[in-house]
């Protein structure tokens, strides 16, 4: 079969290595109670962060160097607004993808890392605030560069995420049984749906916190980093 001229193999080679990225991340967190008894806690999340950062890692330089690859299926870039209002919901899903608990220490195995059972901040208005980041991200960024490659990146980033989603609730009901399906209840996958339902209330004061200012630092580092770092990843010849 021909394949056509703009169905180029960094297609397939994205997927390969999203797909070594979800069965490594997820396949580490599925096993974090086994592995922490086996080996402790910090010294696992540190196994964890070498295996995962630079797959990580690699995935954002191949997506750098490949971002215009394959069919152009529209073109936004010329419109005046559209790159401020791409780095506009790209902030917002910073927002939603670094909230977590902020408790660096543990994610650095500076001290004991630990299982918890947040519903605060941004958890208020969604129980998985990383896959609503990166559903925004993948829109922002697809509508941005409106490559076939980009299409295909962002499907394939958004099908992990959305089973990171039913790996995690599975997985946390499996720990911690009743407590977090008390959770379940306060809280939604779609955002903002518990509190219209009325199981949560929004707290404004709860993202007044460093972690939230640390994000917003970061947003603007990136815009001002972004060419230097478009520029570096393509002297790597992937």
């Amino acid at each position: 079969m021909i394949l056509p001229t703009w169905l180029t193999p960094s297609h397939g080679i994205i997927l390969g290595l999203l797909l070594e990225f979800a069965i490594i991340h997820s396949g580490l967190v599925a096993l974090r109670p086994w592995g922490e008894n086996q080996v402790g806690p910090r010294l696992y999340r540190i196994i964890f962060a070498l295996a995962s950062i630079p797959l990580a890692t690699i995935l954002i330089v191949y997506f750098f160097n490949h971002r215009y690859d394959g069919l152009i299926l529209w073109q936004f870039q010329g419109y005046k607004g559209s790159k401020v209002i791409v780095w506009i919901f790209s902030a917002i899903s910073f927002l939603f993808l670094y909230p977590a608990t902020f408790n660096f220490l543990e994610i650095a195995a500076i001290t004991k890392p630990q299982f918890h059972l947040y519903e605060t901040g941004i958890l208020r208005i969604c129980r998985h605030p990383q896959m609503v980041g990166q559903v925004i991200w993948c829109i922002a960024h697809t509508l941005w560069l409106g490559t076939s490659f980009a299409l295909v990146t962002s499907l394939g980033l958004i099908t992990y995420h959305l089973f990171a989603v039913l790996h995690g609730d599975h997985r946390f009901e499996k720990l911690h049984g009743e407590a977090f399906i008390n959770v379940k209840k306060r809280t939604s996958i779609i955002p903002f749906l518990a509190i219209i339902k009325g199981s949560q209330t929004l707290k404004l004061q709860e993202f007044f916190k460093l972690g939230y200012l640390g994000i917003i630092i970061f947003v603007w580092l990136l815009w001002w980093g972004h060419p230097w770092l478009i520029q570096t990843t393509s002297q790597i010849n992937w």
